[in-house]
């Protein structure tokens, strides 16, 4: 009798735990019912484009570095989903004097020698990276579950910026990141690689993508209001930044970062450029 009792609440219990594991299957059902984010899925009703954040760690004497934007300009050609970002160091016009926390968040413990490339923040670029392309074009989707905007001015020598961020997850712990970068930008670019025909130096290069100005910290201001369902704005009202050569070839690029500090999804825009949410119809 007594074992009869045992049996039945093991068997009671047993119950209880079948129930628990198909709710608990249920429930994970659901909580992974994502939209498939691989490079080649088509693209699914509802969801946003996810783009990969290329940052370039550059210079105009750096005769190995063209290595790097030749391969941007070859991903770019591969997909329309590629944002690229030009951090210049050294003795260089371009030099931008605060990437200090960009180099010791992806070189903590080393020197920054260039040419030196991350996607996404804190994913190496393989080398060569011309014949990588692939590796960042693996990181774009056609399917988000959190997209980006942005809208802006210029008038009057003084830019207006509203940077937007849609959520159909719920997530926590994110930053957002805001570049000023400048486009078309001629100065001559050392070239020890035999891209663009061999020639060194290349005396009329045209620099692109130039990150002139971090409208936050490098690093990342944290954000709140990023639920499933929510929309998180912020403006950013300046004046033309002293070392800009040419405020139409003003350009933007916004990008969210988790804890990790990896990039979620970028996107860029251009001075006066009035941009929605890429939303698969």
């Amino acid at each position: 009798m007594q074992i009869f009792i045992v049996m039945k609440k093991k068997g009671f219990l047993g119950l209880i735990l079948v129930s628990i594991l198909l709710f608990s299957c249920s429930e994970t059902v659901v909580i992974e019912n994502r939209p498939d984010q691989s490079p080649t899925a088509p693209p699914i009703s509802g969801y946003f484009k996810k783009r990969v954040l290329i940052e370039d760690y550059t210079g105009t004497w750096c005769g190995n570095c063209t290595r790097v934007s030749y391969a941007i300009e070859q991903a770019k050609e591969q997909s329309d989903k590629i944002v690229a970002v030009a951090i210049h160091n050294g003795n260089d016009p371009f030099h931008f004097a605060g990437i200090a926390p960009l180099k010791n968040l992806i070189l903590p413990n080393s020197p920054l020698a260039l040419p030196v490339s991350r996607l996404n923040r804190l994913n190496i670029w393989s080398t060569p990276e011309h014949a990588n392309v692939q590796q960042a074009v693996d990181f774009t989707s056609n399917n988000s579950t959190v997209g980006l905007a942005m809208n802006s001015t210029l008038a009057n020598g003084t830019v207006s910026l509203d940077v937007s961020a849609k959520f159909l997850d719920d997530y926590s712990n994110l930053k957002l990141v805001v570049y000023l970068l400048e486009d078309h930008l001629i100065y001559f670019q050392r070239n020890y690689t035999s891209f663009y025909n061999g020639v060194n130096p290349i005396l009329d290069y045209e620099h692109n993508h130039v990150l002139r100005q971090s409208l936050t910290n490098i690093l990342g201001e944290d954000i709140t209001g990023t639920t499933s369902g929510s929309t998180f704005s912020r403006n950013f009202t300046f004046p033309v930044p002293a070392n800009i050569a040419n405020a139409d070839n003003i350009s933007f690029v916004a990008f969210l970062v988790g804890a990790d500090n990896k990039a979620i999804n970028a996107r860029e825009s251009h001075i006066n450029e009035n941009q929605q949410f890429e939303i698969n119809p």
